[in-house]
């Protein structure tokens, strides 16, 4: 009788140790391949990762199938098979209008087509990952949390934070319509090593080439996104259904922003500020002028848009999800050093 009731008890241990599958996308970007690497060796989860791209990469528990979330529902049902959990970083970011429809139809469209698919699959649970510009940006040095009215006003010029503000209101309508569990991360800018694609520490890379002429007027938010990564598995087992989480590390002016980059890289600052109107028509006049020259200068929306603060509150994150952002120099020193060592 002991030996038959042992026998059962190490079953039901076996059977509550069983990895749970969860599928990733947009695990090949800058954030997805952080939160990939951390999925993959915390032994509690199999990962599949949907990639536009085939893939031949060996990652332990990670497997790769080819498809997206926006054209191919075949694919897409089949990375969504047996799955009780997504994890959805699938994303275009750009500051181009002309990427306009292309940021709509990922970020929203598809957002749709990948919680229908997720329904007949009999997921759970989705993490959506935004960004921090949907809540956090205002003319104001003011910080703001998860309560905060939406600046449409602002982020009605810039489709890809309007795309991602969508893309928010339609993953908790559908996840309510479903009864999916639907957890937001907004993190802030993401800096740190590992983004081959100059997708969000560009502005870094730009600042490494001297490409900023003046100091703008505004405010950065930045996180590394090693922690991002982390917040994002974390809010998996811990988020709250339906709320919303901020992730930032620290709020600077772009004086002293810049400032701790001309440490960090050896690379002097610029000195010179001046009034919003006349930094916007300058950028246009350089962007004109460097076309013609063949040289590379900052985009006028990445003026205006630095004119802005994009302080956020991180406080919710710290309480629910155990946020710790490790030291702000230290993510600008990785961010510098894997620059000089891949561009």
């Amino acid at each position: 009788m002991n030996l038959l009731i042992r026998k059962k008890k190490k079953e039901s241990t076996d059977d509550g140790n069983k990895k749970k599958s969860v599928l990733v996308t947009g695990g090949t970007g800058f954030l997805g391949a952080h939160l990939v690497d951390i999925l993959s060796k915390s032994n509690k989860y199999t990962v599949r990762v949907l990639s536009r791209h085939s893939s031949t990469k060996k990652i332990k528990n990670v497997s790769f199938v080819e498809g997206d979330i926006v054209s191919n529902s075949d694919s897409l049902q089949k990375a969504l098979d047996g799955c009780e959990g997504v994890f959805h970083l699938a994303g275009l970011v750009s500051r181009d209008l002309t990427d306009s429809r292309d940021m709509m139809q990922l970020h929203v469209e598809g957002t749709i087509n990948l919680f229908k698919q997720a329904h007949q699959a009999g997921v759970k649970r989705i993490v959506v990952v935004s960004t921090s510009g949907t809540i956090a940006v205002s003319k104001e040095t003011k910080l703001a949390n998860e309560e905060s009215d939406c600046p449409m006003a602002i982020i009605g010029q810039w489709p890809y934070y309007l795309s991602k503000l969508y893309q928010e209101k339609e993953a908790l309508r559908l996840g309510r319509e479903f009864g999916i569990d639907v957890v937001i991360i907004n993190p802030s800018l993401l800096l740190g090593p590992g983004d081959h694609r100059l997708s969000s520490i560009g502005d870094v890379h730009s600042f490494m080439n001297k490409e900023f002429a003046i100091v703008p007027s505004g405010g950065v938010s930045f996180v590394d996104v090693r922690d991002a990564a982390q917040a994002t598995y974390t809010a998996f087992e811990k988020g709250i259904d339906q709320e919303r989480y901020l992730i930032t590390a620290v709020n600077w002016t772009f004086k002293e922003f810049f400032g701790r980059l001309e440490r960090a890289s050896k690379v002097m600052s610029p000195q010179i500020t001046v009034p919003d109107v006349v930094a916007l028509w300058g950028s246009k006049i350089m962007k004109k002028a460097s076309a013609y020259l063949g040289r590379e200068a900052i985009d006028p929306i990445s003026v205006e848009m630095s004119q802005y603060y994009w302080y956020a509150d991180a406080s919710k994150a710290t309480q629910v999800l155990e946020f710790k952002p490790r030291e702000a120099i230290e993510t600008l020193n990785d961010t510098v050093s894997f620059l000089r060592n891949n561009f």
